[in-house]
Formats: structure tokens, sequence, C-alpha cells
């Protein structure tokens, strides 16, 4: 591996990061991406839309490679179409879940991301998609949700913010579930334990490099475990506080392509060392607002 080589694995979420708010990729991302890969270095996208959600994606990408989908509890290979490793919610603990949700804030309304690289999202009356693009199945009752093995569970209430429900959450789930919250109106419960540091570490062991190696990029608390498992986290101008609190740096917004501006500066080309995007110096120095 080249010596100049920055990182040889950039992780970046999608939603609110790669992303623009329309689901498409700009032309300078997908450069700046082209950029990596002709370094020698990884991309693995890191995500919580399920394998199913994210396949238009990673072809629009050039991706036949891996990628992390379902907040960590799947690892998907591209090239061939099936998961590598995926962790199911139990459905039981589920609805006990739930239950005890709804006994501490009113009623909620869910939906379920099903497992497999052919699984439906399911929605209950009364649940809005926040992402209205993404395709869902809407049922008649609560009981449909559980038919087939699920990844996650995905919450919304009537008046609480997304805080609130995450906070609540976390108070009565306890060993149930983890409780993440991934954008705005996406409080999701997934099997306990798993974060997309899990899913993410065990990618990188696939190709046989560590968390040393590791830049990711995120803009929501779920992206927290997969900034302390990485050597660098870089957080959206459009981030969560809470994941601004714990980045190494802050760029401009996922609108603004702001990874890629990142990535211009670390993978930058010799003769370009000169332009508007420089190679800034001290990394390792705590918080960066880039300009």
């Amino acid at each position: 591996m080249p010596p100049a080589l920055a990182y040889a694995l950039v992780a970046t979420d999608l939603d609110g990061t790669l992303l623009r708010g329309d689901d498409t990729l700009s032309g300078r991302s997908l450069a700046a991406l082209a950029r990596v890969a002709a370094a020698g270095a990884r991309h693995l996208v890191v995500t919580g839309r399920p394998a199913p959600r994210v396949r238009p994606l990673l072809d629009a990408l050039g991706t036949t490679g891996l990628a992390v989908c379902g907040q960590g509890a799947q690892v998907y290979d591209a090239g061939t179409n099936r998961l590598l490793w995926s962790v199911t919610l139990d459905r039981e603990l589920a609805e006990v879940a739930l239950g005890k949700i709804e006994a501490e804030v009113g009623e909620v309304y869910a939906a379920v991301d099903q497992d497999g690289v052919d699984g439906l999202t399911l929605i209950e009356p009364g649940y809005r998609m926040p992402n209205p693009a993404l395709p869902s199945v809407r049922v008649g009752r609560r009981e449909e949700l559980w038919g087939k093995p699920i990844s996650k569970v995905l919450l919304r209430h009537p008046v609480l913010s997304d805080d609130d429900l995450a906070a609540a959450a976390r108070g009565v789930v306890g060993s149930l579930a983890t409780v993440t919250m991934s954008g705005p109106g996406i409080v999701e419960l997934q099997p306990c334990g798993i974060t997309k540091a899990t899913g993410l570490a065990l990618a990188a062991e696939y190709l046989g490099l560590g968390r040393e190696h590791a830049l990711a990029f995120g803009d929501m608390p779920n992206d927290i475990p997969m900034f302390q498992w990485a050597a660098r986290g870089v957080a959206m101008a459009n981030a969560h506080p809470e994941l601004k609190a714990v980045a190494d740096e802050i760029t401009l917004s996922n609108e603004d392509d702001g990874v890629a501006v990142v990535l211009e500066r670390l993978f930058d080309r010799p003769e370009e060392r000169t332009g508007p995007y420089v190679r800034r110096q001290g990394l390792d120095r705590g918080p960066v607002e880039t300009q």
C-alpha cells in the first residue's frame, strides 16, 4: 500500500451524508469516490437501509463489493446479491418492546424491515414513511408485521420528537433491543448489541483491514458507534449535535458535497495540492471545521 495513502477504508453513511436530500449522488461525490478507489482504498456504504433498499444506490456507485446494511445487522455482497452475515430481531421480543414503549408514551406507529435480500418494508396503519421514495407495503393490522423474520422495527409517535421518543424507548426497552435514531422521523429497534460498528468491523475483517485504517462519515446518533470504532470520524454540517460532539472533524453539509471535500483533501493528487483543496496538516488534533 502506498505510504501516502491516508486511509485504506472509507465508510460512508448514505442519507444525510453521501446522498443529497433528493436521494441522488452528485458528480463531485462520484469523482471523489473514484479517486479513493484509484488510490487503492476501499469504500464501504454503512447504512440503516436494509439490503434491498440499498441495491439501486450500489449500482449507481458501481459497487460490486461489500456494504453494511440494516444498522449493522447485515453484511451484503453486492457482486453475488447475497448476505454474508445477518442478525434478525426476535419478533416476540419486538412485540414486548413495543408494548413497553406504548405503556410509557402512548400509541406509536410501527413498520418493519424484513430480513433477506428480497425482504419487504411493511408499514402498519398510521405509519408514515420518512422517505416516501422508498418502497413499502401497507398491512391492515400490526400482527401482519411479524409474518416473516425481521431485521428491525421502525417507530413514529404522533406528538413526541425523535429525541424524546428514542430516550423514552431506551428507558424501558432494556436488553430487549438496541434503540437507534438514524434520521428525521426514524427511531428504530434492532437486535440487542448490534450497531453500525458491528457490521463495519466484520466487513473490515473480510477485507483484511483494521479500525486503524478506517475513516467514517455520518450525520446521526446511530453513527456514533461507527465513529468510536474508526480511526477518524467526520460529521456533516447538518449532523445531529450528539454526533458532532464526538466527531474529529466537521465538514460541509450533504447538499454541499461535504464528503467529497474531505476525500479530495485526503486523497489529493500531487499536481492538485496548490488548488482550492489543500491537504490539511495535523489531522489528529481534534475537531476541525472544514471551510
